[in-house]
């Protein structure tokens, strides 16, 4: 099937909405679902160490026995692909191989290289609540940029905190080192997103002070 491709921003962000019914004759092929991953991990995060991980849970079997863990929701039956967006919490680990990868390609001097790799050490002697906080923010921007990048191709996405989080840890296997930060269905929507309103700017802005 082939589906309109949008590149209007000003598009994508107004018609983007949460769909939770699903047309579950649409397949997602692998190098387009590569393609929407690679784009959402061009995500800004801390010192570019990129902490997100993704499990990509496309087969019918695997599905069904996210269903439960889910809270039962029919869209992870119903949709594509149901993507876990994880956070490793050794993250910090990677430095050495992204600076050395950036240093390669000309993008930074030795020496910057260098230092950047010892201020990557840092984040090993943070305590385990702010290494989750650094995660789950960057988390939600990659999360962000991929639900983008799906709508560009015209497949539709909700995000999906209502799990067990332990609970598809054990029956998905996940390392411990990894955090689950939420779940995304991805897939082509069988009926629109509802609607929704929005607080109005002036009850959400402030100017150079709280008020």
């Amino acid at each position: 099937m082939s589906l309109k491709r949008e590149n209007n921003y000003f598009n994508l962000v107004k018609e983007r909405r949460s769909v939770r019914y699903y047309d579950p004759s649409i397949t997602i092929p692998r190098e387009e679902m590569e393609e929407i991953l690679t784009e959402a991990a061009l995500a800004p995060s801390s010192s570019n160490l990129q902490p997100w991980r993704f499990l990509v849970i496309d087969e019918k079997e695997l599905k069904e026995k996210l269903h439960p863990i889910a809270n039962n929701q029919n869209q992870v039956l119903q949709a594509s692909a149901v993507i876990a967006v994880l956070g490793d919490m050794k993250w910090y680990e990677k430095g050495k191989e992204i600076y050395s990868q950036a240093y390669e390609a000309g993008l930074m001097t030795e020496d910057i290289k260098d230092r950047f790799i010892a201020s990557s050490a840092m984040y090993h002697r943070l305590d385990d609540a702010k290494k989750k906080s650094i995660v789950d923010i960057d988390g939600g921007l990659v999360s962000m940029q991929l639900m983008l990048s799906a709508k560009a191709r015209g497949y539709d996405t909700v995000p999906m905190g209502g799990f067990n989080a332990e609970k598809f840890k054990q029956e998905f296997n996940v390392p411990d080192q990894y955090e689950t930060i939420m779940l995304i269905a991805i897939g082509k929507a069988a009926n629109p997103g509802f609607p929704s309103v929005r607080l109005p700017l002036n009850e959400i802005t402030f100017w150079n002070q709280i008020i």
